[in-house]
């Protein structure tokens, strides 16, 4: 790839790079700015994937600092070149997986009909759960210079407390379970929000088994950014 990129060529290899994966479900509505080819905002859209509309309205931590900013220029479309294929790869191997390329980012969200889900008050991984992310943390260490947020929700059935501790241990297993594969700890970090951040309507029975949701979210580490960087000031 190195040895094609000129920077005379530059621009029409960055069109050709968007075309191309344009056969993506999960790349189809990624614009330039999305696949970090402009500077952007810290995170503004991932937060909104996965927090919905009730972002700052309790959980725990802010996650705006790990998702970070967009990077601009040639490194961030080095960047999303590699993002895109591996959501491209998590898309046909998963295919009961909700993809979404945002920003540098891939925001997973699994819930009842999508690959990974938790049997009522339950948080133990079941079989159908571990064959998918067996399949996940296959990729994941294929692509080895990403960094991987995960985070837990609940519906609204139940009292607050209760939920915030469901959804804590339904993301500290999945990240439990990804360490048992063999991914480094210092690529995961583990958020939990309880019922405070619904994507859907808790008043429907639709709603609730969507809001009953793990998201997780792949991000270039600094070890990619930097390979990128490099790259592109060589060319």
């Amino acid at each position: 790839m190195k040895t094609i990129l000129k920077k005379t060529g530059l621009a029409i290899f960055a069109m050709t790079l968007m075309v191309n994966l344009s056969s993506c479900t999960a790349t189809k509505n990624a614009n330039n700015k999305q696949k970090g080819a402009v500077i952007g905002a810290a995170g503004g859209a991932i937060l909104g994937a996965i927090l919905g509309n009730n972002i700052g309205k309790g959980g725990k931590g802010d996650i705006g600092a790990v998702i970070g900013g967009v990077v601009g220029g040639t490194a961030g479309v080095l960047i999303g070149n590699r993002m895109d294929k591996q959501a491209q790869k998590i898309e046909e191997e998963i295919p009961g997986a909700v993809v979404e390329r945002i920003d540098d980012g891939i925001v997973i969200t699994f819930d009842e009909n999508s690959g990974v889900y938790f049997d009522t008050s339950k948080y133990n991984i079941n079989d159908a759960s571990e064959e998918t992310l067996n399949q996940l943390a296959g990729i994941l260490i294929e692509y080895v210079d990403t960094n991987v947020l995960i985070i837990g929700h609940t519906d609204s059935s139940g009292s607050d407390t209760y939920n915030l501790a469901l959804s804590k241990n339904r993301a500290n297993a999945v990240t439990n379970y990804f360490t048992q594969k063999n991914i480094s700890t210092s690529r995961l970090t583990t958020n939990w929000y309880g019922e405070t951040q619904p994507k859907y309507d808790n008043t429907t029975k639709e709603g609730r088994s969507k809001n009953r949701r793990v998201n997780i979210v792949i991000l270039p580490n600094e070890k990619m950014k930097n390979d990128a960087e490099k790259e592109a000031t060589k060319n």
